[in-house]
């Protein structure tokens, strides 16, 4: 197999259009879900398939040993570990179910999102959606205005709240995974707060206007059936517990260099993914049955990321290495344009409005390293980002976390909150209803500010 070029400068050897199908594979999960959504559901495997592979095949016929390469250390080094991370938060999730019901009042409601909000960064957004969004539902089950609080909840609980922990959020873990120190997004607390509270308290001051407009007959009815809360399945608060000792773990402990299939990987990460591979065994057969089902748990959800993200981990390689390569790659256009942290925050969480924030953060965190480190390797230059420019990393994270929020598509857990809210009769806003009553009015005065404030 011929070889052209190395890995070192794959980014100034690939043509600017060879990053199309990574672009064809994010506006397929952004838009097909919309436009043909029978035709998504049951041919998204092919349709990855078929992006993946138009990259796939004419990189590696290309650039032979090195391209396999690349493609090896996506899959054995980013995606393997987060689509481990995924499932076992996923799972652990799943087994954690809050019975009864309590009086759906501005205060109560606001207590619930606080709570999800908090457990985001422990159990990742999706899995503190998962946990508290019925309970919500049911607390609210009597009011006539309802959908405001499914959107401020997504809002926090399945986005901002996700901020401070690599658990949180999948751009945070995969930030991780290429380097960035695990208890280095805690400095991210700051920005959370003030988001967090601006929103929370926007919430409040609407909540109390409507629960104004609530008859008394539905608060009086309601009240009658409140139901003492209690939590089933609590053993996957333990095991809860072993996942971030895990994952912090092997930050701390890199242990031995291993080579596997010619890819450099380390044990502390291959016992870290072996471990949280026994943690989701153990949490699937320690929780009754019967928790998973008042859950709806279904695997559906993680074969669909698992699918999904195996296409966008492999079309992104060549945008993420022409990023890397900062202005002697196809992208330096790019590079030019976004240049400081202001630009960073906003650049990245645009896309992560209308894309996956995911690869979002990848991209730009190559972009900023290619900008600021032309040519470094991708471990060193993420070493003197966080040492000597940390506030472009700070833009990133921030942008990529909270802005998905903006609208349904921008994370995973913002349609599966939609389509539960739905199934118990919440009318919930169409897509555009979502940005232009709530987040256009709320998120991006907000961000606004905090662009003033912090960048």
């Amino acid at each position: 197999m011929q070889q052209a070029g190395s890995v070192a400068d794959l980014g100034t050897l690939l043509p600017v259009w060879s990053a199309l199908p990574f672009v064809g594979m994010l506006l397929s999960i952004a838009v097909l879900p919309m436009l043909a959504p029978r035709v998504w559901h049951h041919r998204y495997p092919a349709i990855t398939a078929a992006w993946g592979l138009l990259f796939a095949l004419p990189f590696a016929a290309r650039f032979g040993d090195v391209a396999l390469h690349e493609l090896l250390q996506v899959a054995l080094v980013d995606y393997v570990p987060f689509l481990v991370l995924i499932a076992t938060l996923f799972t652990i999730g799943g087994g954690i179910h809050i019975r009864g019901s309590v009086r759906g009042t501005p205060a109560t409601n606001a207590a619930i999102m606080g709570i999800g909000s908090a457990l985001a960064s422990l159990v990742g957004t999706t899995g503190a959606a998962m946990v508290t969004i019925r309970p919500l539902l049911r607390a609210n089950r009597f009011r006539r205005h309802r959908a405001h609080t499914v959107v401020f909840f997504t809002f926090l609980v399945a986005n901002v709240g996700g901020g401070l922990t690599p658990l949180g959020d999948p751009p945070l873990f995969l930030g991780f995974l290429h380097g960035v120190p695990f208890f280095w997004t805690l400095r991210l607390w700051k920005h959370v707060l003030v988001c967090a509270a601006v929103v929370l308290v926007v919430y409040v001051l609407c909540d109390l206007w409507q629960w104004r407009r609530e008859d008394g007959v539905a608060r009086q009815r309601h009240a009658a059936e409140e139901e003492p809360l209690r939590i089933e399945g609590a053993i996957n608060l333990l095991l809860l517990l072993a996942v971030v000792a895990a994952v912090g773990g092997s930050g701390l402990w890199h242990g031995k260099a291993l080579r596997v299939l010619g890819v450099y990987e380390t044990t502390g990460n291959a016992l870290r993914d072996l471990v949280l591979l026994a943690i989701l065994v153990l949490s699937w057969k320690l929780t009754p049955d019967s928790v998973r089902a008042a859950n709806a748990f279904s695997w559906a959800p993680i074969k669909e990321v698992g699918i999904l993200f195996a296409g966008v981990f492999v079309t992104m390689i060549p945008a993420v290495v022409m990023l890397r390569a900062g202005e002697q790659g196809a992208l330096a256009c790019v590079v030019r344009t976004v240049d400081s942290p202001a630009h960073f925050f906003w650049a990245s969480g645009l896309l992560s409005s209308f894309l996956d924030n995911a690869p979002t953060y990848l991209t730009f965190l190559s972009t900023a390293v290619g900008r600021l480190f032309p040519g470094a390797p991708e471990s060193q230059g993420i070493a003197r980002l966080i040492l000597e420019h940390p506030e472009f990393l700070v833009a990133i994270s921030t942008g990529s976390v909270f802005m998905g929020a903006n609208t349904y598509i921008g994370n995973a857990p913002n349609f599966m909150v939609k389509t539960i809210a739905e199934e118990a009769g919440v009318p919930m806003p169409s897509f555009f209803g979502y940005i232009l009553r709530y987040s256009v009015p709320v998120l991006v005065p907000t961000f606004a500010a905090m662009t003033w404030i912090f960048y």
